[in-house]
Protein backbone atom coordinates (compact mmCIF):
# COMPACT_ATOMS: atom_id res chain seq x y z
CA UNK A 1 0.00 0.00 0.00
CA UNK A 2 1.45 3.64 -0.72
CA UNK A 3 1.94 5.87 1.84
CA UNK A 4 0.05 9.33 1.83
CA UNK A 5 2.98 10.96 0.73
CA UNK A 6 2.77 8.80 -2.57
CA UNK A 7 -0.27 9.19 -3.12
CA UNK A 8 0.34 12.82 -3.04
CA UNK A 9 2.82 12.80 -5.44
CA UNK A 10 0.59 10.79 -7.49
CA UNK A 11 -2.18 13.58 -7.78
CA UNK A 12 0.04 15.84 -8.15
CA UNK A 13 1.81 13.88 -11.20
CA UNK A 14 -2.01 13.39 -12.68
CA UNK A 15 -3.54 16.52 -12.08
CA UNK A 16 -0.89 19.28 -12.63
CA UNK A 17 1.88 17.43 -14.91
CA UNK A 18 -0.18 14.40 -16.62
CA UNK A 19 2.29 11.70 -16.69
CA UNK A 20 1.67 8.61 -15.49
CA UNK A 21 2.35 7.17 -12.13
CA UNK A 22 2.82 3.64 -11.73
CA UNK A 23 2.03 1.29 -8.27
CA UNK A 24 -1.73 1.99 -7.60
CA UNK A 25 -3.43 -0.84 -5.16
CA UNK A 26 -6.44 -1.15 -7.27
CA UNK A 27 -8.19 -2.82 -4.21
CA UNK A 28 -7.73 -0.25 -1.72
CA UNK A 29 -9.97 2.16 -0.97
CA UNK A 30 -6.62 4.90 -0.69
CA UNK A 31 -6.38 4.78 -4.69
CA UNK A 32 -10.28 5.03 -5.24
CA UNK A 33 -10.27 8.03 -3.18
CA UNK A 34 -7.54 9.36 -4.97
CA UNK A 35 -9.06 8.58 -8.37
CA UNK A 36 -11.95 10.34 -6.90
CA UNK A 37 -10.41 13.51 -6.23
CA UNK A 38 -8.68 13.85 -9.62
CA UNK A 39 -11.09 12.75 -11.93
CA UNK A 40 -13.76 15.31 -10.45
CA UNK A 41 -10.44 17.89 -10.27
CA UNK A 42 -9.87 17.31 -13.62
CA UNK A 43 -13.06 18.87 -15.05
CA UNK A 44 -13.19 15.80 -17.75
CA UNK A 45 -16.34 14.54 -19.48
CA UNK A 46 -18.50 13.30 -16.59
CA UNK A 47 -19.31 15.57 -13.97
CA UNK A 48 -21.71 15.72 -12.16
CA UNK A 49 -23.05 19.81 -13.82
CA UNK A 50 -22.54 18.68 -16.99
CA UNK A 51 -25.73 18.08 -18.82
CA UNK A 52 -26.13 14.84 -20.71
CA UNK A 53 -26.75 16.71 -23.89
CA UNK A 54 -23.39 14.53 -25.32
CA UNK A 55 -23.98 11.64 -22.99
CA UNK A 56 -22.09 12.78 -20.59
CA UNK A 57 -24.22 11.75 -17.48
CA UNK A 58 -25.31 8.56 -18.92
CA UNK A 59 -21.76 7.47 -20.01
CA UNK A 60 -19.66 9.22 -17.02
CA UNK A 61 -21.09 10.67 -13.99
CA UNK A 62 -23.53 7.47 -13.78
CA UNK A 63 -20.36 4.96 -13.37
CA UNK A 64 -19.57 7.65 -11.05
CA UNK A 65 -22.39 7.02 -8.96
CA UNK A 66 -22.53 3.23 -9.23
CA UNK A 67 -19.03 3.30 -8.26
CA UNK A 68 -19.76 5.19 -4.44
CA UNK A 69 -23.18 2.37 -4.01
CA UNK A 70 -20.09 -0.53 -4.63
CA UNK A 71 -17.77 1.47 -1.84
CA UNK A 72 -20.24 1.78 0.63
CA UNK A 73 -21.38 -1.32 0.33
CA UNK A 74 -17.15 -2.84 0.45
CA UNK A 75 -16.63 -0.53 3.39
CA UNK A 76 -20.15 0.21 4.83
CA UNK A 77 -18.21 3.87 5.07
CA UNK A 78 -21.42 6.94 4.90
CA UNK A 79 -18.52 8.96 3.40
CA UNK A 80 -19.46 7.08 0.14
CA UNK A 81 -23.26 7.56 0.72
CA UNK A 82 -22.02 10.90 1.23
CA UNK A 83 -20.45 11.36 -1.94
CA UNK A 84 -22.94 10.28 -3.85
CA UNK A 85 -25.71 12.53 -2.24
CA UNK A 86 -23.39 15.41 -3.15
CA UNK A 87 -23.38 14.09 -6.79
CA UNK A 88 -26.56 12.71 -7.17
CA UNK A 89 -28.01 16.24 -5.85
CA UNK A 90 -26.42 18.14 -9.00
CA UNK A 91 -27.16 15.63 -11.45
CA UNK A 92 -31.21 15.96 -10.18
CA UNK A 93 -30.35 19.66 -10.95
CA UNK A 94 -29.75 19.29 -14.45
CA UNK A 95 -33.25 17.26 -15.48
CA UNK A 96 -34.96 19.06 -18.26
CA UNK A 97 -37.57 20.10 -16.38
CA UNK A 98 -35.08 21.77 -13.96
CA UNK A 99 -33.30 23.81 -16.68
CA UNK A 100 -36.10 24.95 -18.44
CA UNK A 101 -35.38 23.10 -21.72
CA UNK A 102 -37.89 20.70 -23.92
CA UNK A 103 -37.76 17.38 -25.95
CA UNK A 104 -38.68 17.87 -29.44
CA UNK A 105 -42.05 17.37 -28.39
CA UNK A 106 -41.98 20.33 -26.24
CA UNK A 107 -42.11 18.70 -23.79
CA UNK A 108 -39.91 19.84 -19.96
CA UNK A 109 -40.00 16.58 -18.26
CA UNK A 110 -37.77 14.81 -15.31
CA UNK A 111 -35.50 13.17 -17.28
CA UNK A 112 -32.03 14.27 -19.04
CA UNK A 113 -32.34 15.19 -22.89
CA UNK A 114 -29.47 13.93 -25.17
CA UNK A 115 -28.75 15.55 -28.64
CA UNK A 116 -25.48 13.55 -29.82
CA UNK A 117 -26.98 10.28 -30.54
CA UNK A 118 -30.24 11.24 -31.85
CA UNK A 119 -31.52 12.39 -35.72
CA UNK A 120 -32.45 16.00 -36.75
CA UNK A 121 -32.50 18.48 -39.66
CA UNK A 122 -33.42 21.70 -40.99
CA UNK A 123 -36.72 23.43 -42.23
CA UNK A 124 -35.60 25.23 -45.90
CA UNK A 125 -38.02 28.43 -46.58
CA UNK A 126 -38.88 29.42 -50.13
CA UNK A 127 -38.38 32.73 -51.33
CA UNK A 128 -41.25 34.32 -49.36
CA UNK A 129 -39.74 32.94 -45.89
CA UNK A 130 -42.31 30.16 -45.86
CA UNK A 131 -41.86 26.94 -44.95
CA UNK A 132 -41.22 24.94 -48.34
CA UNK A 133 -38.71 21.42 -47.15
CA UNK A 134 -37.52 19.88 -44.26
CA UNK A 135 -34.24 17.97 -44.37
CA UNK A 136 -33.79 15.12 -42.03
CA UNK A 137 -30.46 13.35 -41.53
CA UNK A 138 -30.24 10.51 -39.29
CA UNK A 139 -26.40 9.67 -39.46
CA UNK A 140 -25.21 11.04 -35.21
CA UNK A 141 -23.44 14.09 -35.31
CA UNK A 142 -26.38 15.84 -37.21
CA UNK A 143 -25.38 19.39 -35.83
CA UNK A 144 -22.37 19.33 -37.96
CA UNK A 145 -24.18 19.00 -41.11
CA UNK A 146 -24.62 21.16 -43.92
CA UNK A 147 -27.55 21.61 -46.03
CA UNK A 148 -26.94 24.04 -49.49
CA UNK A 149 -29.29 25.10 -52.06
CA UNK A 150 -28.25 26.29 -55.14
CA UNK A 151 -30.01 26.89 -58.95
CA UNK A 152 -31.03 23.44 -60.99
CA UNK A 153 -31.39 23.45 -64.73
CA UNK A 154 -34.09 25.10 -64.89
CA UNK A 155 -36.93 27.38 -62.79
CA UNK A 156 -38.60 25.66 -60.41
CA UNK A 157 -35.65 23.08 -60.12
CA UNK A 158 -32.93 22.88 -57.63
CA UNK A 159 -29.61 20.63 -55.77
CA UNK A 160 -29.26 19.93 -52.57
CA UNK A 161 -26.02 19.05 -50.98
CA UNK A 162 -26.07 17.62 -47.16
CA UNK A 163 -22.58 17.98 -46.29
CA UNK A 164 -21.35 15.86 -42.78
CA UNK A 165 -17.16 17.14 -42.66
CA UNK A 166 -16.94 15.73 -39.25
CA UNK A 167 -17.92 12.40 -40.35
CA UNK A 168 -16.50 13.44 -43.96
CA UNK A 169 -19.67 12.34 -45.64
CA UNK A 170 -21.60 14.07 -48.56
CA UNK A 171 -25.10 13.06 -50.06
CA UNK A 172 -25.74 14.99 -53.18
CA UNK A 173 -29.20 14.79 -55.05
CA UNK A 174 -29.42 17.12 -58.41
CA UNK A 175 -32.02 18.73 -59.96
CA UNK A 176 -35.13 18.12 -57.43
CA UNK A 177 -38.37 19.97 -57.94
CA UNK A 178 -41.51 20.39 -55.49
CA UNK A 179 -43.93 19.53 -58.21
CA UNK A 180 -45.65 16.16 -56.64
CA UNK A 181 -46.23 15.21 -60.01
CA UNK A 182 -42.95 15.04 -61.22
CA UNK A 183 -40.87 11.92 -61.24
CA UNK A 184 -38.00 14.38 -59.61
CA UNK A 185 -39.65 14.92 -56.53
CA UNK A 186 -37.33 16.25 -54.07
CA UNK A 187 -39.04 13.81 -51.02
CA UNK A 188 -39.59 10.85 -54.02
CA UNK A 189 -36.11 11.20 -55.23
CA UNK A 190 -34.48 11.23 -52.12
CA UNK A 191 -36.12 7.86 -50.56
CA UNK A 192 -35.71 6.28 -53.77
CA UNK A 193 -31.75 6.92 -53.05
CA UNK A 194 -31.82 5.99 -49.57
CA UNK A 195 -29.38 4.96 -48.15
CA UNK A 196 -27.31 7.51 -48.89
CA UNK A 197 -23.97 8.73 -46.98
CA UNK A 198 -26.00 10.88 -44.79
CA UNK A 199 -28.93 8.78 -44.20
CA UNK A 200 -31.13 11.69 -45.57
CA UNK A 201 -34.68 11.62 -45.65
CA UNK A 202 -37.24 14.99 -47.15
CA UNK A 203 -40.61 16.28 -45.90
CA UNK A 204 -42.25 18.43 -48.20
CA UNK A 205 -44.06 21.33 -46.12
CA UNK A 206 -45.67 23.58 -49.55
CA UNK A 207 -44.96 23.05 -53.30
CA UNK A 208 -42.31 26.40 -53.13
CA UNK A 209 -38.91 25.70 -54.11
CA UNK A 210 -36.50 25.96 -50.93
CA UNK A 211 -34.26 29.11 -51.72
CA UNK A 212 -30.47 29.28 -52.13
CA UNK A 213 -28.23 29.26 -49.43
CA UNK A 214 -26.57 27.09 -46.80
CA UNK A 215 -28.27 26.22 -43.77
CA UNK A 216 -27.00 24.52 -40.69
CA UNK A 217 -29.13 20.70 -39.34
CA UNK A 218 -29.49 20.72 -35.82
CA UNK A 219 -30.37 17.88 -33.55
CA UNK A 220 -33.20 17.42 -31.91
CA UNK A 221 -33.46 16.43 -28.68
CA UNK A 222 -34.82 13.44 -27.12
CA UNK A 223 -34.13 10.93 -24.23
CA UNK A 224 -32.31 7.38 -24.53
CA UNK A 225 -34.05 4.81 -21.97
CA UNK A 226 -30.29 3.65 -21.66
CA UNK A 227 -29.33 6.86 -20.39
CA UNK A 228 -32.46 7.42 -17.87
CA UNK A 229 -31.13 3.56 -16.51
CA UNK A 230 -27.53 4.26 -16.03
CA UNK A 231 -28.20 7.57 -14.04
CA UNK A 232 -30.93 6.29 -11.87
CA UNK A 233 -29.62 2.76 -11.37
CA UNK A 234 -27.04 4.12 -8.62
CA UNK A 235 -30.02 6.06 -6.92
CA UNK A 236 -31.99 3.15 -7.00
CA UNK A 237 -29.49 1.13 -5.57
CA UNK A 238 -29.26 4.01 -2.75
CA UNK A 239 -33.11 3.77 -2.16
CA UNK A 240 -32.23 -0.36 -1.60
CA UNK A 241 -29.51 0.24 0.29
CA UNK A 242 -31.15 3.14 3.14
CA UNK A 243 -34.30 1.40 3.09
CA UNK A 244 -32.68 -2.04 3.61
CA UNK A 245 -30.71 -0.22 6.67
CA UNK A 246 -32.88 1.67 9.72
CA UNK A 247 -29.72 2.33 11.31
CA UNK A 248 -28.80 5.31 9.17
CA UNK A 249 -29.67 8.29 10.73
CA UNK A 250 -32.62 9.93 9.31
CA UNK A 251 -30.88 12.36 6.43
CA UNK A 252 -30.30 9.51 4.21
CA UNK A 253 -33.71 8.32 5.04
CA UNK A 254 -35.15 11.27 3.99
CA UNK A 255 -32.40 11.60 0.62
CA UNK A 256 -33.54 7.85 0.10
CA UNK A 257 -37.24 9.40 0.02
CA UNK A 258 -36.91 12.28 -2.40
CA UNK A 259 -34.80 9.55 -5.22
CA UNK A 260 -37.01 7.32 -4.82
CA UNK A 261 -40.11 9.83 -6.23
CA UNK A 262 -37.21 11.08 -8.87
CA UNK A 263 -36.71 7.63 -10.13
CA UNK A 264 -40.16 6.72 -10.49
CA UNK A 265 -40.66 9.96 -12.84
CA UNK A 266 -37.64 9.86 -14.64
CA UNK A 267 -38.32 6.16 -15.53
CA UNK A 268 -41.88 6.91 -16.25
CA UNK A 269 -41.11 9.35 -19.09
CA UNK A 270 -40.67 5.56 -21.38
CA UNK A 271 -43.88 4.22 -20.50
CA UNK A 272 -44.43 4.80 -24.12
CA UNK A 273 -41.49 2.91 -25.54
CA UNK A 274 -42.16 0.11 -23.29
CA UNK A 275 -43.79 -3.25 -24.21
CA UNK A 276 -45.05 -6.35 -21.89
CA UNK A 277 -43.28 -8.91 -23.41
CA UNK A 278 -40.20 -7.58 -21.98
CA UNK A 279 -38.86 -4.93 -23.57
CA UNK A 280 -38.42 -1.32 -25.43
CA UNK A 281 -38.73 0.34 -28.79
CA UNK A 282 -38.13 3.39 -30.21
CA UNK A 283 -41.34 4.69 -31.50
CA UNK A 284 -42.01 5.75 -34.71
CA UNK A 285 -41.49 9.46 -35.27
CA UNK A 286 -38.96 9.55 -32.85
CA UNK A 287 -35.53 11.73 -33.99
CA UNK A 288 -33.78 8.58 -33.42
CA UNK A 289 -31.34 6.68 -36.35
CA UNK A 290 -33.38 3.42 -36.14
CA UNK A 291 -37.11 5.02 -35.02
CA UNK A 292 -40.04 2.21 -35.16
CA UNK A 293 -37.33 -0.39 -33.82
CA UNK A 294 -36.87 -2.85 -30.81
CA UNK A 295 -33.64 -1.22 -28.19
CA UNK A 296 -30.53 -3.26 -28.46
CA UNK A 297 -30.64 -5.49 -25.07
CA UNK A 298 -28.05 -3.27 -23.57
CA UNK A 299 -30.37 -0.57 -23.88
CA UNK A 300 -33.43 -2.03 -22.66
CA UNK A 301 -31.67 -3.67 -19.59
CA UNK A 302 -30.09 0.12 -18.70
CA UNK A 303 -33.50 0.65 -17.53
CA UNK A 304 -34.06 -2.87 -16.20
CA UNK A 305 -31.83 -2.51 -13.73
CA UNK A 306 -33.55 0.23 -12.40
CA UNK A 307 -36.60 -2.05 -12.57
CA UNK A 308 -34.57 -4.90 -10.25
CA UNK A 309 -33.87 -2.18 -7.52
CA UNK A 310 -36.86 -0.77 -7.43
CA UNK A 311 -38.66 -4.08 -6.98
CA UNK A 312 -36.33 -4.38 -4.35
CA UNK A 313 -36.67 -1.33 -2.38
CA UNK A 314 -40.01 -1.18 -2.89
CA UNK A 315 -41.69 -4.30 -3.44
CA UNK A 316 -44.33 -3.35 -5.84
CA UNK A 317 -45.00 -5.84 -8.37
CA UNK A 318 -45.07 -3.65 -11.25
CA UNK A 319 -41.56 -3.33 -11.09
CA UNK A 320 -40.84 -6.90 -10.10
CA UNK A 321 -43.28 -7.95 -13.08
CA UNK A 322 -40.84 -6.31 -15.22
CA UNK A 323 -37.50 -7.30 -14.16
CA UNK A 324 -38.69 -10.65 -14.92
CA UNK A 325 -40.13 -10.10 -18.27
CA UNK A 326 -36.71 -8.09 -19.36
CA UNK A 327 -34.61 -11.44 -17.99
CA UNK A 328 -37.00 -13.33 -19.73
CA UNK A 329 -36.42 -11.76 -22.49
CA UNK A 330 -33.11 -11.32 -22.25
CA UNK A 331 -32.12 -15.48 -21.84
CA UNK A 332 -34.06 -16.03 -24.83
CA UNK A 333 -31.35 -14.49 -27.08
CA UNK A 334 -28.58 -16.62 -24.60
CA UNK A 335 -26.41 -18.89 -26.58
CA UNK A 336 -24.24 -21.81 -25.06
CA UNK A 337 -20.86 -22.43 -26.80
CA UNK A 338 -18.61 -25.73 -26.23
CA UNK A 339 -16.43 -23.76 -23.11
CA UNK A 340 -19.95 -23.31 -21.34
CA UNK A 341 -19.47 -20.08 -21.57
CA UNK A 342 -22.64 -17.74 -22.48
CA UNK A 343 -22.67 -14.99 -25.58
CA UNK A 344 -24.75 -12.89 -27.38
CA UNK A 345 -26.16 -10.92 -30.02
CA UNK A 346 -26.02 -7.13 -29.50
CA UNK A 347 -29.57 -6.52 -31.23
CA UNK A 348 -32.64 -9.02 -30.28
CA UNK A 349 -33.56 -11.80 -32.38
CA UNK A 350 -36.79 -11.13 -32.84
CA UNK A 351 -36.68 -7.75 -33.99
CA UNK A 352 -36.80 -6.17 -37.29
CA UNK A 353 -33.03 -4.71 -36.75
CA UNK A 354 -31.64 -8.51 -36.78
CA UNK A 355 -33.12 -9.71 -39.59
CA UNK A 356 -33.45 -6.17 -41.67
CA UNK A 357 -36.68 -4.30 -43.39
CA UNK A 358 -36.81 -2.65 -46.60
CA UNK A 359 -38.89 0.81 -47.29
CA UNK A 360 -42.10 -1.68 -48.04
CA UNK A 361 -42.28 -2.43 -44.51
CA UNK A 362 -42.92 0.32 -43.19
CA UNK A 363 -40.85 0.50 -39.94
CA UNK A 364 -38.93 3.90 -39.85
CA UNK A 365 -39.50 7.54 -41.21
CA UNK A 366 -35.52 8.52 -39.74
CA UNK A 367 -34.44 5.01 -41.50
CA UNK A 368 -36.88 4.03 -44.04
CA UNK A 369 -34.68 0.54 -44.66
CA UNK A 370 -32.05 -1.35 -42.97
CA UNK A 371 -30.08 -4.55 -44.03
CA UNK A 372 -30.74 -6.76 -47.14
CA UNK A 373 -33.84 -9.19 -45.02
CA UNK A 374 -33.38 -11.79 -44.15
CA UNK A 375 -29.94 -10.39 -42.46
CA UNK A 376 -30.09 -7.06 -40.44
CA UNK A 377 -27.67 -5.89 -38.04
CA UNK A 378 -26.06 -9.18 -36.04
CA UNK A 379 -23.21 -8.40 -34.90
CA UNK A 380 -21.75 -9.86 -31.21
CA UNK A 381 -22.40 -7.88 -28.19
CA UNK A 382 -19.23 -6.00 -27.16
CA UNK A 383 -17.44 -6.15 -23.53
CA UNK A 384 -18.41 -2.41 -22.59
CA UNK A 385 -22.02 -2.91 -23.49
CA UNK A 386 -22.15 -6.09 -22.46
CA UNK A 387 -21.12 -4.59 -18.68
CA UNK A 388 -24.69 -3.55 -18.73
CA UNK A 389 -26.12 -6.60 -19.79
CA UNK A 390 -24.29 -9.11 -16.86
CA UNK A 391 -25.11 -6.14 -14.92
CA UNK A 392 -28.73 -6.25 -15.32
CA UNK A 393 -28.48 -10.31 -14.87
CA UNK A 394 -26.26 -10.48 -11.74
CA UNK A 395 -28.62 -7.97 -9.87
CA UNK A 396 -31.96 -9.65 -11.46
CA UNK A 397 -30.27 -13.33 -9.52
CA UNK A 398 -29.05 -11.20 -6.43
CA UNK A 399 -32.57 -10.48 -5.60
CA UNK A 400 -34.79 -13.48 -7.24
CA UNK A 401 -36.32 -12.48 -10.25
CA UNK A 402 -34.49 -14.03 -13.10
CA UNK A 403 -31.38 -16.06 -13.78
CA UNK A 404 -29.79 -18.82 -11.35
CA UNK A 405 -26.44 -19.74 -10.14
CA UNK A 406 -25.91 -21.72 -13.25
CA UNK A 407 -26.53 -18.65 -15.30
CA UNK A 408 -24.01 -16.68 -13.13
CA UNK A 409 -21.23 -19.20 -13.77
CA UNK A 410 -21.98 -19.14 -17.49
CA UNK A 411 -21.57 -15.14 -17.66
CA UNK A 412 -18.31 -15.47 -15.78
CA UNK A 413 -17.15 -17.58 -18.28
CA UNK A 414 -18.38 -15.13 -20.73
CA UNK A 415 -15.26 -13.07 -19.87
CA UNK A 416 -12.29 -15.96 -18.55
CA UNK A 417 -12.98 -18.39 -21.60
CA UNK A 418 -14.36 -16.38 -24.65
CA UNK A 419 -12.31 -12.58 -23.87
CA UNK A 420 -10.32 -12.44 -21.56
CA UNK A 421 -6.32 -13.01 -23.22
CA UNK A 422 -3.00 -10.93 -23.76
CA UNK A 423 -1.55 -8.89 -26.35
CA UNK A 424 2.07 -9.15 -27.74
CA UNK A 425 3.88 -7.53 -25.39
CA UNK A 426 2.24 -9.84 -22.77
CA UNK A 427 0.09 -7.35 -21.04
CA UNK A 428 -3.51 -8.35 -20.14
CA UNK A 429 -7.08 -7.91 -22.25
CA UNK A 430 -9.51 -9.06 -23.71
CA UNK A 431 -11.71 -9.41 -27.02
CA UNK A 432 -13.61 -7.12 -28.34
CA UNK A 433 -17.10 -9.27 -28.11
CA UNK A 434 -18.67 -11.37 -25.75
CA UNK A 435 -18.14 -14.44 -28.16
CA UNK A 436 -14.21 -13.81 -28.37
CA UNK A 437 -15.07 -12.05 -31.93
CA UNK A 438 -13.67 -8.58 -33.21
CA UNK A 439 -10.28 -9.01 -32.46
CA UNK A 440 -8.32 -7.19 -29.40
CA UNK A 441 -10.17 -4.58 -27.75
CA UNK A 442 -9.36 -1.30 -27.81
CA UNK A 443 -8.39 0.12 -24.33
CA UNK A 444 -12.19 2.18 -24.05
CA UNK A 445 -13.22 -1.53 -24.24
CA UNK A 446 -10.54 -3.52 -21.96
CA UNK A 447 -10.74 -1.12 -19.23
CA UNK A 448 -14.38 -1.85 -18.51
CA UNK A 449 -13.38 -5.46 -17.84
CA UNK A 450 -13.90 -4.84 -13.68
CA UNK A 451 -17.63 -4.12 -15.31
CA UNK A 452 -17.76 -8.37 -14.78
CA UNK A 453 -17.56 -8.34 -11.44
CA UNK A 454 -21.02 -9.42 -10.28
CA UNK A 455 -20.31 -12.57 -11.55
CA UNK A 456 -16.44 -12.79 -10.39
CA UNK A 457 -17.71 -15.04 -7.27
CA UNK A 458 -18.54 -17.75 -9.52
CA UNK A 459 -15.06 -18.01 -11.63
CA UNK A 460 -12.03 -17.20 -9.80
CA UNK A 461 -9.92 -16.43 -13.01
CA UNK A 462 -12.28 -13.77 -13.87
CA UNK A 463 -11.17 -10.85 -10.84
CA UNK A 464 -7.44 -12.39 -11.18
CA UNK A 465 -7.82 -10.87 -15.23
CA UNK A 466 -9.22 -8.25 -14.54
CA UNK A 467 -7.60 -7.01 -11.85
CA UNK A 468 -4.30 -7.44 -14.05
CA UNK A 469 -5.77 -5.66 -16.69
CA UNK A 470 -5.50 -2.76 -14.46
CA UNK A 471 -2.01 -3.05 -13.36
CA UNK A 472 -0.29 -3.95 -16.38
CA UNK A 473 -1.52 -0.88 -17.97
CA UNK A 474 -1.16 1.36 -14.87
CA UNK A 475 -5.03 2.44 -15.17
CA UNK A 476 -5.14 6.19 -13.94
CA UNK A 477 -8.46 8.16 -12.91
CA UNK A 478 -9.00 9.60 -16.92
CA UNK A 479 -13.19 8.44 -16.89
CA UNK A 480 -15.95 7.90 -14.79
CA UNK A 481 -15.89 3.93 -15.56
CA UNK A 482 -11.97 3.96 -14.41
CA UNK A 483 -13.38 5.31 -11.04
CA UNK A 484 -16.57 2.13 -11.11
CA UNK A 485 -13.30 -0.37 -12.32
CA UNK A 486 -11.61 0.51 -8.98
CA UNK A 487 -14.33 0.82 -6.99
CA UNK A 488 -15.65 -2.85 -8.45
CA UNK A 489 -11.84 -4.21 -7.55
CA UNK A 490 -12.22 -3.11 -3.67
CA UNK A 491 -15.81 -4.33 -3.83
CA UNK A 492 -15.07 -8.23 -4.82
CA UNK A 493 -11.24 -8.39 -3.03
CA UNK A 494 -13.40 -7.09 -0.07
CA UNK A 495 -16.61 -9.22 -0.38
CA UNK A 496 -13.57 -12.66 -1.28
CA UNK A 497 -12.16 -11.83 2.08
Amino acid sequence: MLTRRQFGLGLLAIGALGFRTAGYDYTSRETFDLFDRVFHDSGASGQPTHTNELGALGWGQSYVLAAFVRMYEAYRDTHYLDRLIHNADLVLAGRDSERGVTDYRGLSVPGWRNTSYTAGGVTLLDVSGRPALEVRSALTNVSDALATVSAGSAEGRFTLVVDNPRKKRVSTFTDLTMDPASPDFAVRRILAAYPTPNMVTAKALSTGSPAPGTFKLAAAPAHFSVHTGMITYPLASFVRLVRHSRHLPRKYHQKAAEYLQAVRDAAAIHEHEWRDAGYFVWTKGMPVPYDGVEQPHNQTLGLGQTYAELAEATGERLYRRRTRALAATFAGDLRLNDRDAYFWPYWPTFGVMYRGYTQADGISEWTPSFGRPPVGAQQAEDLSHAGIDVEFAAVTHRWGMGFTGQDMARFARSYTRNMATTDAAGLATTFLNVDGSGGLAPAGQYLQAPRFMPVAEWDGELFTHAHKVYTDHAVEAQMGSTLLGVAYLNWHARKAA
